[in-house]
């Protein structure tokens, strides 16, 4: 069975676990056997005695982009510190009374999800502070087999910000604990770190392979299904298409009032679309019928999430010229919404490329999801094989 990275470091019951540890976290984060890994942490004799929390809060239930307010962990009654509201990285204030921090988020293995960049700033503040950091390692849901990666890279010379902050493929194959390793390096961060890794993992596999439940990592991934299409339906959220937020499919869908007709004749073998009717109880269409295809995967070795996203964007805006439009998408880090788009993609005039016929757009399509050149940079970082 896999074990985590909280699962081996309870089990090596370190010397310093007595010290003053914040450890930064959601409830999403549990050992193999579905306990909490605060609860864990505390019942192993962890000092631990403060908390901080990524975006959607530490109950990972706050919606998406909305600023999170520091509070109070109802089950341990230890103080959570946002690190999704007035400040993204621990301040020295945060860290003052603290000897060593923790952190164990489970991520899914996407670019624009935000906990990968929360580390970072994580990362950046105990090396301004002086503070070791432990992060406790977990496989990548959707496999790190990186053969899978797609990009595009990001282009952060023009579209960093808090949904990426710096270039990597947009579906990556790491763990954050590898990233942590290549950006330390990379960047020059310098932070005292150590890795804990998961054991029994082969990076090969896919969630379902871990023979453990998929625990939701926040209000809209809950399950392994939206996780793998995550990194293509996740481009709607900057168009008018509803991506089933508010509904019991989020991310599994596409829909809006004005789609009538199947659009998806040119998608991947590797899913199956049935038509559906939903209302949405957030978003553009909150309260509004609409009309949508449900994307069921048959097969998840061969999925090109990203390509699929971006084709079946171009599918609807080709069919529906005069309904489909690019949108701003307003969060705490990006109050005006502007460039969706571009940060999304991380590449420069991203909608031009779906101006282009569809043949030269999927010529375009498979140059941009290309990233020969990530295996090679990460080798040196990798710690499963």
């Amino acid at each position: 069975m896999i074990k985590f990275g909280a699962d081996v470091l309870i089990a090596q019951d370190p010397v310093w676990k007595t010290q003053r540890i914040a450890l930064v976290t959601n409830v999403a984060a549990t050992t193999n056997q579905y306990q909490q890994v605060t609860t864990a942490l505390l019942a192993a004799g962890f000092n631990l005695v403060k908390l901080f929390s990524p975006e959607h809060g530490f109950d990972a239930k706050g919606a998406d982009g909305a600023k999170m307010e520091n509070s109070t962990d109802a089950v341990s009654l230890l103080p959570v510190v946002s690190l999704y509201g007035d400040h993204l990285a621990p301040t020295s204030a945060d860290l003052a009374d603290i000897d060593i921090v923790l952190f164990d988020i489970p991520d899914i293995g996407v670019r624009f999800y935000t906990y990968l960049w929360t580390l970072t700033y994580v990362m950046e503040s105990c090396t301004a502070y002086g503070k070791p950091l432990v992060i406790l390692d977990r496989p990548n849901p959707i496999s790190g087999n990186l053969q899978l990666c797609e990009g595009p890279m990001l282009d952060e010379q023009h579209f960093s910000s808090f949904i990426g902050r710096w270039s990597i493929p947009l579906r990556h194959s790491c763990t954050l604990g590898e990233l942590a390793l290549f950006f330390n390096a990379s960047k020059n961060i310098k932070t005292d770190l150590k890795i804990i890794p998961c054991e029994n993992w082969d990076r090969n596999s896919f969630q379902p392979d871990w023979g453990i439940d998929f625990i939701p990592t926040s209000p809209a991934i809950r399950g392994f299904s939206a996780a793998m299409l995550y990194p293509g339906l996740g481009l709607l959220e900057a168009t008018n298409i509803s991506e089933g937020r508010g509904t019991g499919m989020p991310f599994q869908i596409a829909a809006a009032p004005w789609m009538k007709e199947d659009v998806t004749k040119e998608l991947d073998e590797h899913i199956t679309i049935e038509n559906i009717k939903v209302i949405p109880t957030e978003g553009n269409y909150a309260g509004i019928e609409c009309t949508g295809i449900y994307f069921k995967l048959n097969q998840y070795e061969g999925f090109k999430s990203v390509q699929h996203g971006m084709l079946l964007l171009k599918l609807i805006k080709d069919q529906y010229p005069e309904h489909f439009k690019w949108s701003i998408y307003p969060t705490n880090v990006n109050p005006t919404g502007a460039g969706h788009l571009g940060k999304l993609l991380g590449i420069q005039e991203s909608e031009k490329i779906f101006e282009l016929p569809l043949q030269a757009f999927k010529s375009q399509l498979t140059e941009v999801c290309s990233v020969a050149s990530w295996k090679k940079q990460m080798v040196p970082f990798l710690l499963y094989h």
